[in-house]
């Protein structure tokens, strides 16, 4: 069954670029990711300084395969200094669909 995730991710003041620079990297590297459907970044139009991820993938293994990929260990050390608290995560399953 498919996977979502919803994160959150909220720089802080003046660090936008830089999240975004790093973000845009990652983003080729995930999309060729066995078992990705989708990895797309998103910019609140409210709050120049949240972003939001929605991914999608084929299963739980997928996700877990992910999470251990080396770019996933050197994102998290890139954006670090430039975070304005911890992201929020959420994890999805799909109830229906049209």
């Amino acid at each position: 069954m498919p996977i979502a995730i919803v994160a959150k991710i909220k720089a802080k003041a003046g660090s936008e670029s830089q999240l975004e620079a790093a973000f845009r990297e990652m983003i080729t590297k995930v999309r060729s990711e066995p078992g990705t459907l989708s990895y797309i970044l998103h910019k609140s139009i409210q709050d120049p300084t949240v972003f939001y991820f929605y991914e999608t993938y084929v299963d739980q293994a997928a996700v877990d395969a992910h999470g251990k990929t080396p770019h996933m260990k050197e994102l998290g050390a890139k954006i670090g200094p430039h975070l304005d608290g911890r992201p929020e995560v959420s994890v999805l399953t799909e109830v229906d669909r049209k």
